[in-house]
């Protein structure tokens, strides 16, 4: 027999929702529905997040606060809600840092769902330990605060990612700590030393062999493009890009960087 305990003593507003529901029978039909449908829903929130194609995003995390809503699940109800209106709004950085309390939060739904349909008992859900590389070293230049963190939210747990302002702190850097460094993204338009003084740098001091380099530039006009491919760099990335972009060429160039 289900213990409505178990969802009560873990925050579910099971009384709020037989407001609706009226009876337990009907709201556990509902609750299998929910069960059935939401890893679609996480799947694809993960996969618009990851296309930063927020519009879409929005309208899944929509439908997730909706559901949380009548089964009385009120906390995954208020974080889907902040989803739903910063990606209504298009705020990709507010996504990126915080979609994996929403994340979290729905497996722990899930969880108490399946412990109270006697499928198994409440516990954390388990995240996969990363692979951490913290030895490997992925240069971002540019004078961006939100690119560089952009870039660091993607590979913080996997590499050791170090940022430049500009083309100063570039070359400073590698002046010093160059050994490690397996790919670097730079920016061309930047103050004091811009992104061509670093490549020149680095034909100067043949680095290119070395080290992979990709551009990444909100300048797309032909004499910038050209320009930048006379030097032998990995390949040009434009500016906007999204977390599947920049985890293709970073894996270019790191495959590039083992020949």
């Amino acid at each position: 027999m289900k213990d409505v305990n178990i969802l009560k003593n873990n925050g579910v507003d099971v009384d709020k929702s037989l407001e609706l529901f009226g009876e337990m029978s009907m709201y556990d039909e509902t609750l299998d529905d929910f069960l059935e449908g939401v890893d679609e829903k996480v799947a694809n929130l993960k996969q618009y997040k990851e296309a930063s194609d927020m519009t879409n995003y929005a309208i899944v995390a929509h439908s997730l606060k909706s559901d949380a809503r009548y089964l009385g699940f009120t906390k995954l109800a208020e974080l889907a809600y902040q989803h739903e209106v910063e990606g209504k709004a298009g705020n990709i950085s507010f996504v990126y840092n915080n979609i994996d309390s929403l994340l979290n939060e729905t497996a722990r739904i899930i969880n108490i769902c399946k412990a109270y349909k006697g499928e198994g008992t409440v516990t954390a859900p388990q995240a996969p330990a990363p692979v951490v590389l913290q030895d490997k070293t992925i240069l971002v230049v540019d004078d961006s605060d939100i690119i560089r963190n952009f870039v660091n939210k993607i590979f913080n747990t996997t590499y050791r990612v170090v940022h430049a302002k500009d083309g100063k702190e570039a070359i400073d850097f590698l002046g010093t700590s160059s050994d490690n460094v397996v790919a670097m993204l730079l920016d061309l338009n930047m103050p004091n030393v811009d992104g061509f003084a670093v490549l020149e740098y680095f034909e100067k001091n043949n680095l290119f062999v070395k080290i992979p380099v990709s551009i990444i530039t909100g300048d797309d006009s032909r004499d910038t493009i050209n320009r930048t491919f006379s030097y032998p760099i990995t390949d040009v990335l434009p500016k906007p890009f999204n977390e599947r972009d920049v985890k293709a060429i970073i894996e270019k160039m790191i495959q590039f960087s083992q020949k």
